[in-house]
């Protein structure tokens, strides 16, 4: 698997390579993204921003109708993963509307992935016997 996700970031077609450009070293809204990275040891996910749980996939034509990646998908949403998937030629085409997309499902995520507080402790004053209670 490792040896397959080096080849493929050798190697990314130009779609791939316009789509990197724009997520590469936090150029996108100062988020870190990976590409080509591994999941489970058995899906690569072309990229993949951790923080969102969001993977965004670069699909050509061998992708349409694909029961290998309806089955990929399922597993990966199962584990927590949304999954946006666009075409080579929308991606070179319509960069900015990608880049405008991918915004939008990380805005629309925000409730989701954002931590949740946890509720303040209480203070020590408030711990151990009731105040006014008698002991004896």
């Amino acid at each position: 698997m490792l040896e397959r996700a080096r080849a493929m970031r050798s190697n990314p077609t130009d779609a791939e390579r316009r789509l990197w450009s724009i997520l590469r070293a936090g150029r996108l809204d100062g988020l870190r993204w990976r590409r080509q990275a591994i999941i489970d040891d058995c899906y690569i996910a072309d990229f993949i921003c951790f923080e969102h749980r969001l993977i965004v996939e670069a699909d050509g034509g061998q992708h349409a109708e694909n029961k290998h990646d309806a089955a990929r998908d399922a597993y990966l949403t199962a584990q927590g993963f949304r999954i946006l998937r666009f075409w080579n030629n929308d991606i070179l085409a319509s960069s900015q509307g990608v880049a405008e997309t991918i915004l939008d499902a990380i805005d629309s995520s925000g409730a989701q992935t954002r931590a949740v507080p946890t509720p303040q402790p209480l203070s020590r004053k408030g711990r151990g016997a009731f105040e006014g209670a008698h002991n004896g």
